[in-house]
C-alpha cells in the first residue's frame, strides 16, 4: 500500500467529520476499482464501540478495521449513545461491508424478583446491561432524544466520581483531574456521545504516565503504592515503554482494581426500568437483547475480576426476560465456556429469543476477528447477524417488516424460520448501497398487495 493511501486510512480516524467522509469516499473508490483488496472471512461483529462512548476508533475507522479484518458485517454499539449510527451506515456503503446499528444501556430490574442480585453488571445489583440492536434508520433521531436525559443525569454522576477519585489520588502525589478539561474533553459528549467511567480512568492513566513515566516507575506505583498484584505478563506489558496500547492496558488494570473505590451507584432516573426500555425498543421496531455475562473465572480483557453472576439462577432469569418482553439475547463466544453458552442457547430456544453475537471492541489491543463463531456450536450466529442486517434495512423501509412485528408476513413462523428467511435476504443485499429492492423483497415474502 502506497504512502498516499496510508494517509487516507489515517484520515478515517480524524476528529474532523468532513475529513473522515472524504477519506471514506476515496477508500470506497479504491475498493471498487480493486486497488485495495482484503482476504474476506465469514466472521461478523455486531458490538463495536466508537469514540461516541469509549474507543480509539471513530465510526469510519471502526468500519474500516472490521473490513480490513475480513468481516462481513460490522455493528456500532455505544454506551448510552447512538450518535455513531449514521456514520457507520455511510461507512459501510462506501467500504462495501454490511452494517447494523444500536446502543447499549443500563436499566433496572428493581421491580423484579432479581432486584437484590448481581445479574450481568459487575458494579451494581439489580441493574443490567441491555443492547438495543437493529435500530431502523428512521428511528435513530428518536433514540437520540430518548438517551439525552439519561446522559444528563449520568454526567452529573461522572463529575461526582471524578471528585471522589481526586480525593483518592491526592495522597499519591497525583495532581487532581479537572472533569471538563481532562475527562469530558476525551469524549464526544458535545456531539451526542456519552461519558463513561472508562473516560475517567483514561484521564487518570494519562495523568499517572505524565507524572511517573512509563516502565519501572509505573510498575512500582501500581505494586508498591496502590498495592496491586500484577502478573508477570502484565508487568512485562508495563515495562515495555514502546507498547502502543500502553494507556489502554493501564486503564484496564486500573478498572479491574481501582474503579470500585470511586464508583457511585446510579440513581433510578439514570437506570430506568427494563420494561420501559424494552417497550421503547419494540415501539420503534428495534430488538431489545439481554447481554449475557455469565460467571467469570478469568477475564479475557483483564478488566473484570473472577466473580459469579447469573449462572446459578439462569432459568429464573430467562423467565423474567420473557415476562418483560425481551426478544433476543446477545453473548460473546470468546468470553464464556461452551457449556455456559449451550445452556443459554437452550433457554433462548425455549423462550423464542433471537441469538445475537458480538465482541465489544473498546481498546486498540483487541482484535476485530472472532474465529470462535465459526465453530459448529456458534456458526448459526452468522445467520442471525445477516437476519439482523435484513431486519434493520427492511424495518427502515416498512415498519411491518421488522422481525418481531405483528404485521410481518412471517409472524406465524418460529423465530428460527424467520431468521433463515431474513438471513438469505441480508446476504443478497448490496453492501455498497443504502437502498434496497423493497418491492422484490415484499413479493418474495408473500405480500399480495405491494
Amino acid at each position: 500500500m502506497n504512502k498516499d493511501m496510508q494517509n487516507v486510512i489515517g484520515e478515517l480516524n480524524s476528529p474532523d467529520y468532513s475529513k473522515r467522509v472524504a477519506a471514506l469516499r476515496e477508500m470506497g473508490k479504491s475498493i471498487k476499482e480493486g486497488a485495495i483488496t482484503r482476504e474476506a472471512t465469514r466472521e461478523v461483529n455486531n458490538h463495536v464501540h466508537t469514540t461516541y462512548s469509549f474507543s480509539p476508533y471513530e465510526p469510519a475507522m471502526a468500519a474500516y478495521k472490521a473490513w480490513e479484518a475480513g468481516l462481513q458485517i460490522v455493528g456500532s454499539m455505544d454506551h448510552d449513545s447512538i450518535s455513531a449510527a449514521e456514520e457507520t451506515l455511510f461507512a459501510g456503503s462506501q467500504l462495501g461491508i454490511a452494517t447494523t446499528v444500536g446502543f447499549e444501556i443500563r436499566c433496572s430490574f428493581k421491580d423484579t424478583q432479581l432486584s437484590d442480585r448481581k445479574i450481568n453488571n459487575p458494579d451494581s445489583k439489580g441493574i443490567v446491561y441491555m443492547c438495543i440492536h437493529g435500530v431502523p434508520s428512521d428511528k435513530i433521531a428518536v433514540c437520540r432524544e430518548f438517551l439525552k436525559p439519561i446522559n444528563t443525569i449520568r454526567n452529573k454522576r461522572s463529575r461526582a466520581e471524578t471528585a471522589a477519585l481526586n480525593e483518592l489520588i491526592s495522597g499519591y502525589g497525583i495532581p487532581p483531574l479537572n472533569f471538563d478539561r481532562d475527562v469530558s474533553s476525551l469524549s464526544r459528549s458535545k456531539e451526542g456521545g456519552s461519558i463513561t467511567e472508562r473516560h475517567i480512568l483514561a484521564a487518570l492513566a494519562g495523568r499517572i504516565i505524565e507524572v511517573r513515566g512509563k516502565g519501572q516507575p509505573i510498575v512500582d506505583f501500581l505494586e508498591k503504592e496502590l498495592k496491586m498484584s500484577l502478573s508477570e505478563q502484565v508487568r512485562l506489558i508495563f515495562l515495555d515503554k514502546e507498547n502502543p496500547h500502553y494507556i489502554y492496558d493501564l486503564l484496564g488494570t486500573l478498572k479491574g482494581s481501582f474503579l470500585p473505590e470511586f464508583f457511585i451507584q446510579p440513581e433510578p432516573e439514570e437506570t430506568i426500568l427494563a420494561k420501559k426500555v424494552v417497550d421503547f425498543a419494540r415501539s420503534i421496531g428495534a430488538i431489545p437483547a439481554y447481554a449475557y455475562l455469565g460467571d467469570i473465572t478469568e477475564s479475557p480483557t483483564g478488566d473484570k475480576k473472577a466473580e459469579k453472576f447469573e449462572d446459578s439462577y439462569l432459568d429464573e432469569l430467562f423467565s423474567v426476560l420473557h415476562e418483560i418482553g425481551y426478544t433476543a439475547v446477545t453473548y460473546m463466544p470468546p468470553r464464556n465456556t461452551k457449556e455456559q453458552l449451550l445452556r443459554v442457547q437452550k433457554l433462548a430456544a425455549k423462550y423464542g429469543l433471537m441469538e445475537i453475537s458480538g465482541v465489544d471492541i473498546n481498546s486498540s489491543r483487541q482484535t476485530f476477528n472472532c474465529p470462535e463463531m465459526l465453530q459448529p456450536e456458534f456458526v448459526h450466529l452468522l445467520d442471525s447477524a445477516w437476519a439482523l442486517v435484513a431486519h434493520e434495512k427492511l424495518a427502515s423501509a416498512d415498519s411491518d417488516l421488522g422481525l418481531f412485528q405483528p404485521g410481518n408476513p412471517l409472524a406465524d413462523k418460529t423465530i428460527a424460520e424467520r431468521i433463515s428467511v431474513y438471513a438469505e435476504i441480508g446476504r443478497q443485499l448490496n453492501p455498497f448501497s443504502l437502498k434496497i429492492p423493497l418491492a422484490d423483497i415484499k413479493k418474495g415474502l408473500g405480500y399480495e398487495d405491494i
